[in-house]
């Protein structure tokens, strides 16, 4: 009988580091949960997840120049629709992966991903053109921290980066020429402004001031005459509105989706100003910009009740898996 013993004690490690890998961790939401971030991801922690984030290691520029290029870029950067194709039909910007242009060290995206904080940049999933017909997941860079690619503005090799990705690694249409300058701007002011604390909770009032810096952006770009510029830059604001609308999903809170779908049919319209060439496009975003505070006193008299809370949250994730589960 002592012969055996060896080969238990063996079995049990075994069982026991299987049992420890198979473990139930939590559990990702049903694809209809209205958070749609929560699809992408898979944290040890969905409440910690979605409700905080990193902060961004960026100080404003001084020069009025310079602030708008890194004002155009930030809003590119969070803009589905500058990357195109099957990225932006899935809600996905530069930001989702690049948490305020950090790691986004949760993000797994089927398909893309392996291990929680990875991406396969050249799955044919996303790509035409840099698809391999192999999973090669790679961790996710932080971009506070410069890598192989030069950022020396004189060499343009961010830029040359950057619209590759773009077009070649999503198959997204070439940025326009502004855009593609703000972008690498942003970038190259990543990691120079100190991180103080590693995340920042998420509040309303921060995802309603990112929507007005890039309604701003859109209203100088127009001014300068880049009607493209001033498109995308439009779709950023609308796109961030609808990430807080998702925060807003309660039945409770029907006063407050509305007031949001209402601010955005706003910018519908002057996104169609905007491709008729109407004159009085920067007056309509002033006068969005100047109910911004109304709809920011609406939300957050709502606040509380909605998925920015994270008590909030953590029941309706839990609601969510038992239905899943059902």
């Amino acid at each position: 009988m002592d012969r055996f013993r060896p080969r238990l004690g063996l079995l049990i490690v075994a069982a026991t580091l299987v049992a420890a890998v198979t473990a139930p961790g939590p559990r990702r939401p049903p694809d209809d949960f209205p958070v749609v971030a929560a699809r992408w991801m898979q944290p040890p922690d969905y409440v910690a997840a979605l409700t905080t984030r990193p902060r961004e290691c960026a100080r404003l520029p001084r020069t009025s120049r310079d602030r708008r290029r890194f004002e155009a870029g930030r809003a590119a950067f969070r803009a589905p629709l500058l990357l195109g194709g099957q990225a932006a039909r899935a809600g996905l910007a530069c930001e989702s992966c690049h948490s305020n242009g950090r790691r986004n060290a949760d993000f797994h995206f089927p398909g893309l991903s392996d291990e929680p904080g990875t991406a396969d940049v050249t799955a044919s999933l996303m790509s035409s053109h840099r698809g391999n017909d192999r999973f090669d997941p790679r961790p996710i860079p932080d971009l506070a921290v410069p890598g192989r690619v030069s950022r020396a503005p004189e060499t343009q090799a961010l830029e040359r980066f950057i619209a590759g990705l773009i077009v070649e690694e999503f198959d997204g249409p070439p940025p326009p020429p502004a855009i593609l300058e703000a972008l690498a701007f942003y970038v190259r002011s990543l990691g120079r402004g100190g991180c103080p604390g590693a995340t920042e909770p998420l509040r309303v009032g921060d995802d309603l001031d990112d929507a007005d810096r890039a309604i701003a952006a859109a209203g100088i770009a127009w001014a300068g005459g880049d009607v493209a510029a001033a498109r995308l830059l439009l779709s950023a604001t609308r796109s961030t509105l609808g990430r807080i609308d998702q925060r807003f999903a309660p039945v409770t809170l029907a006063a407050s989706r509305q007031a949001l779908r209402n601010a955005d049919r706003e910018l519908l319209a002057i996104a169609r100003a905007i491709d008729r060439n109407d004159r009085d496009v920067n007056v309509r975003i002033a006068a969005w910009r100047a109910g911004r505070p109304a709809l920011a006193k609406r939300l957050q008299t709502d606040a509380a009740a909605s998925y920015y809370d994270p008590a909030v949250l953590d029941r309706a994730l839990i609601a969510a898996v038992a239905r899943k589960d059902r």
